[in-house]
């Protein structure tokens, strides 16, 4: 029976950056220490930093994770969690992974409706970067989708990333 409420066929596209196309974290623009790492994560906490970036765009992932399996995802390891802080607000975050291979992932990447449009998405996304290199990367990689911000894509391009591959879901099949 077809779903009389189908919903789009979202194309996913695959990034990658196999050298820094930056010099470094100071051309960023972000004030001094406006970008903390989070060495403890609390569930409360990131549940609102993954619903105040993420709920504009579908991101539904990880709605079922128990706090235990928040906290865990971060307590150790291979994951860090870093957000932007503007005047004191929350103002985005990502989250890095450093995987087996001796690449880095920005698993997830953002910022709040309230600081879009003010350029700090590309000043974050070099921070990010930057920060993945850092952690001795060969390889620093990520994907989008058709359901994210329309600046991603061209964000994630200006700032030296470059497809490596594309496919394309129904959305009734993916949670995202």
């Amino acid at each position: 029976m077809t779903n009389p409420t189908h919903l789009p066929t979202v194309t996913r596209t695959y990034l990658e950056m196999t050298e820094r196309a930056r010099p470094g974290r100071a051309d960023t623009g972000l004030p001094a220490n406006a970008v903390v790492r989070r060495d403890r994560v609390f569930a409360a906490r990131f549940r609102e930093l993954y619903a105040r970036v993420g709920g504009a765009y579908r991101w539904t992932d990880r709605d079922g994770w128990t706090d235990a399996a928040i906290e865990r995802r971060f307590s150790a390891g291979p994951v860090t969690l870093w957000e932007l802080e503007i005047g004191g607000q929350l103002a985005g975050f990502y989250e890095l992974e450093a995987h087996p291979d001796g690449s880095v992932e920005i698993v997830l990447f953002g910022l709040v409706p309230e600081f879009t449009g003010r350029g700090l998405g590309k000043r974050l996304l070099v921070d990010a970067t930057e920060r993945a290199w850092e952690l001795g990367a060969n390889r620093v990689w990520l994907h989008t989708c058709t359901l994210d911000a329309p600046a991603a894509l061209p964000n994630y391009l200006a700032r030296g990333f470059r497809p490596t591959r594309t496919e394309q879901y129904d959305l009734t099949d993916h949670a995202e």
